[in-house]
């Protein structure tokens, strides 16, 4: 006789050879004979058996593999809306964390701060998706976009720029603004397919926007902020990004209006040695990986 591990079997598969079990049964087999033909070990067929005489067959029916949904989760609501109202009404050091802008580590130490609880980062990173802060699926193409000036600034401009960053030793980063909606319930996990994440805040504020910064190596930092961008937010933003980054930052943005301000090119130039920003063509938010955030 072979003897299979049931357990790593499909759940429908499984429930199956419980079924076939029980009718082996009725017909007179013993639970020796049974495990030969189902391919079991006979203790597992009592077992079977003895479920199937408790509770029919509701009691050999499979049930759903993995921890239920919201096990496993360490914060309480109370702890999870507070470490949200912290991330959206402060920065990092705000909150004498050592960092300018958010990422999962600043969070991560947030948690430990405010909670005692010490969580993995992979687990912080769920509840930043929970919460509507992490990366999601890519946008779909933008219609507004010409495809000629993406093709040429695809084969052309950025591998420049991919270069230039390579000899200078300098960090390429996607930049992005976005706004996030208070007004809709956003449960733990993450956000279905094609669907905006969200983030319930208090009754206070309707939404708050988020700008944020995704290196090429995934690395996410944003900050968030009620109103609209201006020339003050976004240049205290790359103040902070430059702080964390801690070497020459290559700053990608699109074609808003205040990204090319008299304001912002003044303080462009006066940190040009730290920082310098690039445009992607007029309108293709779909090359910048930072759309994708909210997606």
């Amino acid at each position: 006789m072979i003897i299979d591990d049931a357990r790593s079997l499909p759940a429908a598969a499984q429930e199956e050879k419980r079924k076939q079990a029980v009718r082996l049964r009725k017909q007179g087999y013993s639970y020796h004979e049974i495990a030969d033909k189902v391919g079991v070990h006979n203790l597992t067929v009592g077992k079977w058996i003895r479920a199937y005489e408790a509770h029919g067959f509701s009691g050999i029916k499979s049930k759903p593999r993995g921890r239920e949904p919201g096990s496993g989760q360490r914060l309480t609501l109370t702890q999870e809306n507070r470490i949200r109202l912290l991330i959206t009404d402060n920065s990092p050091d705000q909150l004498k964390l050592e960092y300018a802008l958010w990422t999962r580590k600043a969070v991560q130490q947030l948690i430990a701060q405010e909670t005692e609880e010490q969580l993995a980062i992979r687990t912080v990173g769920n509840y930043l998706a929970a919460w509507g802060f992490t990366p999601q699926k890519p946008a779909k193409k933008a219609y507004e976009q010409n495809p000629s000036l993406v093709e040429k600034w695809l084969k052309e401009d950025y591998p420049v720029i991919k270069g230039r960053a390579k000899a200078e030793g300098a960090e390429i980063y996607w930049g992005d603004e976005t706004g996030l909606r208070s007004d809709a319930q956003h449960g733990r996990g993450y956000a279905p397919q094609g669907k905006t994440p969200v983030i319930r805040l208090n009754a206070r504020r309707e939404s708050v926007n988020m700008i944020s910064a995704i290196s090429n190596q995934g690395k996410v930092r944003f900050q968030i902020y009620d109103g609209t961008m201006d020339a003050d937010r976004l240049t205290g933003f790359m103040k902070r990004l430059i702080k964390d980054a801690r070497r020459k930052v290559f700053l990608i943005l699109d074609n808003l209006r205040v990204h090319h301000s008299k304001v912002v090119k003044a303080w462009l130039e006066e940190n040009r040695d730290h920082i310098e920003v690039f445009y992607l063509p007029a309108y293709s938010p779909e090359l910048n990986p930072d759309e994708h955030l909210n997606s």
